[in-house]
């Protein structure tokens, strides 16, 4: 604690802790994995179909908004009286810690929600006009997340739409201006796998959310549920990988399974720990689980 009352406000440091860098896994894996899709695909059309700028912009603009709506979670929390340093159990966040100014808060949220704009309008060229729509509707959720639907216990869903659907599917849409089957299947297991992470967090912050009437999943199905929801999700991305394995793609299929042993190993060290500051490591190794999927299907994908 000492430590973190040392960081300067404002400065590179405050910024980058506010920036989560470790979250940034979440926005990496569905991208990896819907041009990994995609770049299998293409080769059915021509050498020339695949693109690896519009792959880069599509992994820039996740990376973008997944510190925007970092950003934007640290300020309407702190704003709202969510985050209470005396009983927070996560990680300290910067507005709360006074290492990051609300205003300066502000222009930040404006600064890479505008950049994302930027970084998301070439992706026109390749997906079309829709994708003015796409990108618009991904800024409005990540404002509503934080503001509304995560108190009504939403937010599971939305991890499942925006980390998992929208990121997998577009992705290979730009591409290749169509979805299949086999890419939406694979979007709802990258989403469940991702979800993993907010279970885990919410799990951890049962009791002070319920306090603060943040009503989450874990909330309303209690402890109990929780863990058998978090053992669900990687357990149902694994049943809905299958596709991969009908659709000639055997090994993506297959490689994930050592993303489940880890998965089931978190599992049981989630219901041992039960409460408190300690499942925090539990969330790390979550995040590391999910980074894990990822090269397991992306690698899968391409050893074709």
């Amino acid at each position: 604690m000492m430590e973190e009352n040392r960081i300067r406000t404002n400065s590179p440091k405050a910024w980058l802790l506010a920036a989560r860098p470790k979250t940034l896994s979440g926005a990496a894996v569905p991208v990896m994995i819907g041009v990994s899709l995609a770049y299998v695909d293409a080769k059915t059309y021509g050498d020339d179909v695949f693109s690896w700028m519009a792959a880069g912009l599509c992994l820039l603009f996740a990376f973008i908004m997944q510190i925007d709506a970092n950003f934007i979670n640290d300020f309407f929390d702190f704003a709202n009286g969510t985050d209470n340093n005396e009983t927070r159990l996560g990680p300290r966040r910067a507005c709360a810690m006074g290492w990051v100014k609300l205003d300066a808060m502000k222009k930040a949220i404006a600064a890479t929600t505008c950049l994302a704009c930027i970084v998301g309008l070439p992706l026109i060229y390749w997906g079309g006009l829709e994708m003015i729509l796409i990108g618009l509707v991904c800024i409005v959720f990540c404002f509503l997340y934080t503001t509304h639907l995560s108190y009504l216990g939403l937010g599971d869903v939305l991890v499942l739409v925006f980390f998992g659907i929208v990121p997998v599917c577009i992705t290979y849409y730009i591409q290749l201006h169509t979805v299949t089957w086999e890419v939406f299947l694979a979007s709802v297991a990258c989403g469940m796998v991702i979800d993993a992470l907010l279970l885990v967090n919410n799990f951890r912050d049962r009791d002070t959310d319920r306090e603060a009437g943040k009503n989450t999943l874990v909330v309303h199905i209690g402890a109990k549920g929780a863990l058998q929801c978090y053992l669900g999700v990687g357990i149902g991305a694994m049943i809905l990988g299958a596709t991969f394995l009908m659709n000639g793609h055997p090994l993506a299929f297959f490689l994930p399974f050592v993303y489940l042993v880890f998965h089931i190993y978190t599992y049981l060290k989630i219901k041992r720990i039960d409460r408190g500051k300690a499942l925090n490591i539990c969330l790390g190794d979550t995040a590391r689980n999910i980074f894990i999927y990822g090269i397991c299907v992306a690698v899968g994908l391409l050893l074709v």
